[in-house]
């Protein structure tokens, strides 16, 4: 049998010409809009993730930079939807979700104690993109904040999640900043 033909995504769309773009609904809004800026800060998030994750392939650390760009796709598809369609998720971030982080910091903590000292990035490039993600991810929070004020999505699991994305992005730079690695 044939494989099944994929469908083309559209990518030149021209809807957004006029400086608005859609929700994860029928609803459109000015690109200006809180949430639309969120969303761009967790895309920036997202792929700067990512090239920490090209730097450390095929490993440990590399699957759980995976994970936290999966945290981040649910974290964008529940900023994008609007709270009367919000059922229409399948998964969000959730108490779970935030313990699992929370585990997972605990763990790296242990393996890797953090000195009560300042931090200048840039010993090695995977370390400074940890903390570029770190930072981004910081924005990304208070960002979001502000989308939980204006009532565009709940907070109680969000917060907690996106603030614990940065804490475990801040230790795994310092156990990068440890990390021998190898010149690119």
């Amino acid at each position: 049998m044939p494989a099944a033909k994929r469908r083309s995504a559209r990518v030149a769309t021209r809807t957004g010409d006029t400086g608005e773009t859609s929700l994860f609904s029928k609803d459109r809004v000015r690109k200006s809009d809180s949430r639309i800026e969120a969303l761009g800060d967790l895309d920036e998030a997202q792929a700067v993730i990512g090239v920490a994750r090209s730097l450390a392939p095929r490993s440990g650390l590399g699957r759980e930079l995976l994970e936290l760009q999966k945290g981040l796709y649910l974290a964008m598809a529940e900023i994008a939807t609007p709270p009367a369609d919000i059922r229409r998720l399948k998964a969000r971030i959730n108490r779970d979700a935030v313990a699992r982080l929370d585990r997972v910091l605990e763990s790296l903590k242990k393996a890797n104690p953090i000195e009560g000292r300042f931090v200048i990035p840039g010993d090695n490039r995977y370390a400074a993109t940890l903390d570029h993600a770190r930072t981004v991810a910081r924005r990304a929070e208070r960002r979001v904040v502000a989308c939980v004020d204006e009532g565009f999505v709940a907070g109680q699991d969000m917060l907690p999640w996106l603030n614990r994305l940065s804490d475990v992005l801040f230790v795994l730079a310092r156990a990068a900043d440890r990390t021998p690695t190898r010149k690119r």
